[in-house]
């Protein structure tokens, strides 16, 4: 049996897919986690100052469970991986694009008075991505700018490869289903 040189090794790409999207999957649920502890301290976490990007954890049940249990299921449930690590995407770039929850002067930012725990970055008419020097501007946790950047950002970096591997192994599957077809199969005389 010949295989047409277009049609893919359906059980090649499963075989490296798989695997990729588990490894992806559990990376994303570190980076989710790790959000939820500034700093590596869960001090925020119990006082409740933690963004709600974070807090949604993304990166555990978009871009991991969902990612890693459709890995192991089917190539038509990879439709629903795909959902799942859109769905850390987008939330992960919104919490990049908002900043995070800190506590910050209010007095030079906005109108209200003193310090207060909020998005300090939200309303301002520059990137704070662009614009290092204004990362102080959280006073507390330490390093949150910087923390949230890199974990928002690894998010989206692991998520944007979940979706393509889930395209991948979509098309692989409607590939191997249409092309399956073309195996040269003999029917009985």
């Amino acid at each position: 049996m010949v295989r047409p040189p277009w049609t893919p090794a359906a059980g090649t790409c499963s075989r490296i897919v798989g695997p990729c999207l588990l490894v992806l999957g559990t990376l994303s649920m570190a980076a989710s986690i790790l959000l939820l502890f500034p700093g590596g301290a869960s001090k925020y976490l119990v006082e409740g100052h933690i963004s709600k990007h974070a807090k949604a954890v993304p990166g555990i049940w978009g871009g991991g469970i969902i990612v890693s249990t459709t890995a192991f299921i089917s190539a038509v449930l990879s439709k629903l991986a795909l959902l799942g690590a859109a769905a850390c995407f987008i939330f992960s770039g919104v919490g990049l694009t908002n900043g995070p929850l800190c506590f910050y002067n209010a007095s030079e930012h906005s109108h209200r008075h003193g310090t207060v725990w909020g998005y300090p970055f939200l309303d301002t008419d520059k990137n704070y991505l662009y614009d290092p020097r204004t990362w102080s501007t959280c006073l507390e946790p330490e390093g949150i700018v910087a923390w949230n950047v890199v974990l928002f950002s690894l998010l989206l970096l692991i998520s944007a490869a979940e979706m393509v591997l889930a395209s991948f192994q979509i098309l692989n599957g409607c590939l191997g289903c249409l092309c399956g077809f073309c195996d040269g199969k003999k029917s009985p005389p």
